[in-house]
């Protein structure tokens, strides 16, 4: 999903501006708070620069992985595992790639996120199962909600819209190997009201984590509009602003950059595949963007670390 060839400089500047405060302190007294997406480890050579670059500068950093590291739970269990020996705290938002499956080959449609949700709290990962964790004052909530088709041309029904995407070739695999086992829009459905649920309950800042962008002003770059119907809800337009978010952070997109909506910064913080990260990743890296920096804090009054505190069950 690449956006219109534009100076990349300059994007990211935009980007960096539109983190604002968002940044790491350098020294070992400052804990960050970093975000990656879509590393599809499975695409040659990305699992290696998850090895060589996704690591802490402090003991005490915390990750969040916004969705797509891969498509086999096995795989995708190990890089979670690896990440989570490095790093104090991993928060994981899990994405479309992990849902991929055939009939006959394990779990499939619910039971498959199910699945992936037991495996990872088997190994310490936060999902958005779990307790919220709190970071420098910020509740940082990981969501899981799918699409429900309707950021389209609301002139046509959910079905003519993807018969048209799917004439023109623009469906994703989502279409073939999520939809025959589960009803994703009755499923983002469920997925919403379980989420409004749990964030009312959330008082002050939060950070909010998806792997499918909240606002429809994301796609603005993405060169066809039919992506939109597999990229998220209207029905999450408003969430940063309800729901007090300092920063939202999402994939999906293989756009790496940020926007601001109603004064909040969005920011798509993906590795992609080789193609699109051999153009993206040299200059983020140059502007200290890649693992992205959420937030920092002053370690005297940062989060706890591994050793202070465990995590609870819910």
């Amino acid at each position: 999903m690449q956006g219109a060839d534009d100076s990349l400089a300059a994007q990211f500047a935009y980007t960096a501006a539109v983190a604002g405060g968002a940044g790491a302190e350098e020294g070992q007294d400052a804990v960050t708070l970093w975000a990656v997406s879509d590393l599809h480890v499975g695409a040659r050579g990305n699992r290696e620069l998850v090895v060589d670059l996704v690591r802490p500068r402090n003991p005490g950093d915390w990750l969040i992985v916004a969705g797509d590291v891969a498509e086999d739970l096995d795989v995708v269990v190990d890089v979670l595992g690896e990440l989570r020996q490095r790093f104090a705290k991993v928060i994981y938002a899990p994405g479309n790639h992990e849902l991929y499956a055939r009939a006959g080959h394990g779990p499939v449609g619910k039971a498959r996120y199910e699945e992936l949700i037991r495996r990872c709290r088997s190994i310490g990962i936060y999902t958005p199962e779990d307790p919220y964790q709190q970071f420098a004052g910020h509740t940082i909530v990981p969501l899981f909600t799918l699409y429900d088709h309707s950021w389209r041309d609301l002139t046509a029904t959910p079905e003519e819209a993807i018969d048209e995407a799917k004439a023109q070739g623009l469906v994703l695999s989502d279409y073939y190997m999520i939809r025959p086992f589960v009803d994703i829009p009755q499923w983002c459905r469920e997925r919403l009201a379980y989420s409004v649920r749990r964030l009312g309950q959330v008082t002050g800042p939060t950070v909010l984590v998806n792997h499918w962008p909240l606002a429809q002003e994301s796609l603005r770059r993405v060169r066809y509009p039919e992506i939109g119907l597999f990229s998220g809800t209207r029905h999450t337009q408003q969430w940063a602003k309800r729901y007090r978010a300092a920063t939202v952070i999402h994939g999906h997109l293989h756009i790496p950059l940020g926007i601001e909506v109603d004064g909040v910064p969005h920011v798509e913080v993906s590795l992609g595949y080789p193609r699109e990260r051999k153009r993206s990743l040299p200059p983020r890296q140059k502007m200290s963007l890649w693992p992205y920096p959420v937030m920092s804090t002053p370690r005297t009054s940062g989060p706890k670390t591994n050793n202070e505190e465990r995590r609870g069950g819910q």
